[in-house]
């Protein structure tokens, strides 16, 4: 298959003829299923695909992106065929910065751009903080239970951590070299979604994402800490589906 084949980089878990696309983002180590539920719960208002970065689940033997921009530029030639609708964009983390990278290389090849982008557990790109991933295998797995995203069993199994942690160092790598500066921008509004308790994003680092669009910018704080969205998914969704309603083909 072709590097940037939809069959390869897209899942469409439940599929409909909804009026709005919803292009979801993974976070750091994150797959697509990871937006399975999130699939159930707007369906059938909202046709939700979810991207699927290489280097994980059925892609593992892939080599997974270590720059954003690159990577941004493979997912945007992917959703060719699947921008036929109003889109949006939804992303989690090092998903949202991908989501924001979309959009730039999309507005600057005069495709398909989304109405709206859905910016979810992740400073503003002007905000640098070093990630500081750590350099032994125990550590990485210490942190990701201290994040609490990731299936307690899946850190449980040394098998299926061996093949999860190259795809999770490469993104790293790439989140914690990408600096675009502080002017970039583009001409979608935001919503910027947010956790009170979550220490690698602070409040008004979140906040900070209205300095990169020119279509104003709203910021959401719920309870939580950095994958909030797991935990108040209903409040999150009912967002979601708010924003888009007036989405009309």
């Amino acid at each position: 298959m072709s590097q940037t084949s939809s069959d390869t980089w897209i899942r469409r878990y439940h599929p409909t003829e909804a009026p709005v696309r919803l292009v979801c983002f993974p976070h750091a180590g994150g797959s697509a299923s990871f937006y399975h539920p999130v699939s159930a719960q707007l369906t059938p208002a909202i046709d939700v695909v979810a991207v699927q970065y290489p280097g994980r689940q059925d892609r593992r033997t892939e080599t997974a992106f270590t720059d954003v921009v690159e990577h941004a530029e493979a997912i945007s030639a992917a959703l060719r065929g699947w921008d036929d609708r109003p889109l949006a964009f939804f992303g989690h983390s090092m998903g949202a910065l991908l989501a924001f990278e979309v959009t730039r290389v999309r507005e600057r090849t005069g495709e398909p751009v989304p109405q709206r982008l859905f910016l979810s557990g992740r400073r503003a790109p002007s905000v640098y903080l070093a990630e500081d991933l750590p350099t032994d295998d125990d550590g990485v797995i210490a942190k990701l239970r201290e994040l609490a995203g990731t299936n307690p069993a899946i850190l449980g199994d040394p098998e299926l951590m061996r093949m999860a942690l190259p795809a999770l160092r490469a993104d790293y790598t790439a989140v914690d070299a990408y600096r675009p500066g502080d002017d970039v921008s583009v001409d979608v509004p935001l919503d910027v979604l947010t956790g009170d308790a979550d220490d690698r994003t602070r409040i008004e680092d979140a906040r900070a994402w209205e300095r990169h669009t020119t279509a104003g910018s709203e910021l959401t704080v719920f309870p939580g800490g950095h994958f909030f969205l797991a935990d108040r998914a209903p409040e999150v969704l009912a967002l979601v589906r708010e924003r888009l309603s007036g989405v009309t083909v």
